[in-house]
């Protein structure tokens, strides 16, 4: 969305650079440049598509980045889902710059950045909701939105030309299962002041109505634990999807059940978001996986990854058979607590077939 805005300096040319993330799901980065100054917004991969063969990462094309490296101020990172900041440990490699976002999200980027032996070379800081930074002839405020992952932000870019906003990824929520609604507030004066450009999340767009609060979903698993007490529990999600997770370690502990977690990016995301306080999980509920022998089926809940139909993910192995330490039984309930991403219907449709086939109510 594009204002006309009254703008005394004519000698500059605010630039936005999409270098991933337009017309495609996932690798979202978006350059923003005013003469000698440019930020980044995100750094995300994508996943490869079906004619992709032996590709296992997609990262965006930084030439530009690296032709101005000089220009280049910071990365500033709108939330921690992995098509915003999966590319980084690889792009920083490249342009190592600053890194800026809130305290989940740079938490969860350091574990990328630990894994890469990063931590010592790039610098990271967290700024938190309402805050703003300084990068070059930018100034930068993180503002409140929801989303499908805890501090997740929009960025008011305030230029010498006038205001960008870049919405971040969002959804509105009253509601919200951790911390406060999205500051409409400040949306609101923002729009009041006049907004040169708006760039806006599209997923869904085409669809009409309204996502529902996250705590509508709490409800659900309460029902679905309620409704099968004397079945093995499994629920596929997403590993960021953090107050999602959180409410079915709730149910797990309301209905006496032991929770196993499962897929080593839900096992570190989990183990951030607890360690920084998002996630509380109350004492003797947690269990390793080795210990689900000395449980009742009906005893337990496993939280995993795969709701994607990812190949290699935790419940991609268990519907296949080959997983080492959980083999899918008749009678086991599992949950696909999350939509398909497009593109991905074919591999969650081959997963469901294969616990079908085994038993297993989906």
């Amino acid at each position: 969305m594009l204002r006309k805005q009254k703008n005394e300096n004519k000698a500059g040319k605010l630039k936005v650079i999409p270098l991933g993330g337009l017309e495609q799901i996932g690798m979202n980065i978006t350059a923003i440049e005013y003469e000698d100054s440019i930020i980044v917004v995100d750094c995300g991969l994508a996943f490869p598509t079906d004619d992709m063969l032996g590709i296992d990462l997609v990262i965006p094309d930084v030439t530009y980045l690296k032709q101005n490296i000089s220009k280049v101020k910071g990365f500033v990172i709108t939330h921690g889902h992995e098509d915003h900041i999966g590319a980084l440990p690889y792009i920083l490699q490249q342009v190592n710059v600053p890194v800026y976002g809130t305290k989940l999200t740079i938490g969860l980027i350091n574990n990328k950045l630990k894994e890469h032996n990063m931590l010592k070379n790039t610098k990271r800081k967290v700024v938190k909701h309402g805050q703003s930074i300084n990068l070059g002839c930018f100034r930068v405020e993180f503002i409140k939105i929801n989303h499908s992952i805890v501090d997740a932000c929009a960025l008011a870019i305030f230029s010498p030309a006038g205001i960008l906003l870049h919405t971040g990824d969002f959804k509105i929520d009253y509601t919200p299962v951790f911390g406060e609604p999205a500051d409409l507030q400040r949306l609101a004066e923002l729009g009041k002041k006049g907004v040169l450009a708006m760039l806006c999340e599209s997923t869904n767009a085409t669809k009409p109505g309204f996502t529902m609060s996250e705590r509508t979903v709490g409800k659900t698993f309460d029902t679905i634990f309620n409704e099968h007490r004397n079945n093995r529990i499994l629920v596929a999600t997403f590993a960021s999807n953090v107050d999602r997770v959180r409410q079915i370690i709730n149910s797990a502990h309301k209905y006496g059940r032991k929770v196993v977690i499962e897929g080593r990016s839900m096992v570190n995301v989990i183990g951030t978001a607890t360690e920084l306080g998002y996630i509380k999980i109350p004492d003797g509920t947690l269990i390793d996986i080795d210990q689900l022998k000395n449980y009742k089926p009906e005893q337990t809940v496993l939280i995993t990854t795969g709701s994607q139909g990812e190949a290699m993910a935790a419940l991609s192995r268990m519907a296949s058979g080959l997983h080492k330490k959980v083999s899918i039984r008749p009678k086991d309930v599992v949950i696909l607590s999350s939509h398909p991403i497009p593109g991905n219907e074919k591999a969650v449709a081959h997963v469901i077939n294969e616990l079908s086939m085994k038993g297993a109510e989906v």
